[in-house]
């Protein structure tokens, strides 16, 4: 261990790792079901779903082995949550284009992120992408890392934890229930979801502050614990309040992979015949538009994870940035291979940095979980959103600290890092945010007249943005 992930020089240690990696594995394990709801529409028990379930763990793993031994770095891949939205969307409007079911469509856009990983690992071999980082002024790669802490505060009291009951849903945390204006209106919305919307809010802030109380007291992994207690307030509301068997979805699951169903749906199914039907502007808009969310989520994510890690230099760049951005882009093209839209460099990552993860070893330990999930998903399942809410929002005020290294009396660095911090979290897009950042400090410069010191690059940068904003279809 000490010899492929150098632990000593990195201050870390095995025990350590494995828990960082278990931590973060803990608060996006949800992606393994989510994404092939999204991605079929919830046509749950489908060939289909069961062969996105399968590719979902697959490529994540491969991916994640990719970056513990290529760039040993302590960052977790999968599919990103907003660009499956967008593929989903990108199915459904081939199928009404063409006429093709449902699944072919669904073949023909996986053309899309096979040539998205193939255009990424070039660029990634070239060191283009590198370049990018590079290009990125100093202030907004400061403030990526509050950007996305607020991202995470954003997905741990609102999207994570969603309630749905007889009266529709999902009804969330901030905005459904702290958002009434009395209890009775949420109660009244919520109808019979209103008990467990109760018993969410409970658990995410008790497992929030022990959390914070471990953390204070100097525990190991306080965020690992607190994740475990607060699922056993849930488990213990769910059987004493609300009269359920929080385990009862284990009760004849089955454990065996359908590696049939994944062989006939997905593997290496890619039709490139019902592509080029979709006409080439669509075609090339489409793969242009995943291009730029996908390397900006990616670079924004490392980039401001890295920077809470310590794994920065002095000028802000992170060594081995060209391996960590190869293993995103093998990550997608094995998730095209298998069948899954893009994978992505996951902002969850920062949960087991904060744990203490500074290598590969962190990563590794959630691939070999991945794989694990292919005999053991149902486990997985029983972990309630709640729980994984309070270490959301935990990681999320740390990363807050970033903004000291903020010049507050420099407006061309505060606008910028103001604008990612409110559109991070609203969008959902970190790749958005940077845009926003980027458009508006090369907008600064240039009307202020020292448009010289702005690079070409970030120039080039500022451009593609406001074309993917205002002028891709």
């Amino acid at each position: 261990m000490e010899k492929r992930f150098h632990l000593q020089e990195n201050g870390t240690t095995v025990r350590t790792e494995i828990l960082a990696g278990i931590t973060t594995f803990m608060t996006m394990s949800y992606i393994i079901a989510l994404n092939p709801n999204i991605l079929t529409n919830f046509d749950v028990g489908s060939p289909l779903w069961n062969g996105v379930f399968l590719a979902t763990c697959l490529s994540s793993a491969l991916a994640c082995l990719c970056m513990a031994f290529l760039a040993n770095k302590p960052f977790v891949l999968g599919p990103g949550m907003g660009l499956n939205s967008f593929f989903a969307v990108l199915v459904s409007s081939i199928a009404a284009m063409t006429g093709m079911s449902y699944l072919r469509s669904f073949q023909s856009a996986l053309v899309v992120i096979l040539v998205e990983g193939i255009v990424f690992l070039i660029l990634s071999l070239l060191n283009v992408r590198e370049k990018i980082v590079s290009a990125i002024p100093y202030g907004i790669r400061v403030g990526i890392t509050p950007a996305i802490g607020m991202m995470l505060i954003s997905i741990g009291v609102g999207s994570n934890a969603g309630i749905y009951s007889d009266s529709g849903g999902p009804f969330y945390v901030m905005r459904d229930f702290f958002g009434s204006l009395t209890p009775s209106v949420a109660q009244s919305a919520m109808g019979t979801g209103y008990p467990r919307m109760v018993l969410t809010v409970v658990t995410m802030f008790a497992g929030l502050f022990f959390i914070v109380v471990l953390d204070k007291k100097k525990k190991t992994a306080p965020v690992l614990l607190g994740m475990a207690a607060a699922s056993a307030v849930y488990w213990a509301g769910s059987a004493f309040l609300l009269g359920e068997n929080p385990f009862a979805s284990l009760a004849g699951a089955s454990f065996l992979p359908p590696f049939s169903d994944l062989a006939e749906t997905t593997l290496f199914h890619f039709d490139f015949q019902g592509f080029l039907q979709i006409g080439w502007f669509t075609a090339l808009t489409s793969i242009i538009t995943f291009c730029v969310i996908d390397m900006f989520d990616t670079i924004g994510t490392l980039v401001g994870t890295a920077s809470r890690a310590g794994m920065v230099d002095e000028s802000g760049r992170m060594p081995r940035m060209k391996q960590a951005l190869v293993s995103d882009a093998v990550g997608t093209i094995v998730g095209a291979c298998t069948g899954t839209s893009t994978v992505t460099t996951l902002v969850e990552s920062a949960a087991g940095v904060e744990a203490g993860g500074r290598t590969g070893l962190t990563s590794l330990t959630a691939a070999l979980l991945f794989l694990a999930c292919l005999f053991a998903a149902p486990v997985a399942a029983v972990i309630p959103a709640a729980a994984t809410s309070s270490a959301l929002i935990y990681v999320g005020v740390l990363m807050l600290k970033g903004l000291k290294s903020l010049d507050f009396d420099d407006i061309d660095q505060i606008l910028p890092a103001a604008l990612m911090l409110i559109a991070m979290p609203i969008c959902g897009s970190v790749g958005h945010a940077i845009g926003l950042g980027m458009i508006s400090y090369t907008a600064i410069k240039l009307f202020s007249g020292k448009g010289r010191e702005v690079s070409p690059l970030t120039y080039g940068i500022a451009v593609l943005f406001l074309v993917k904003f205002f002028l891709v279809l």
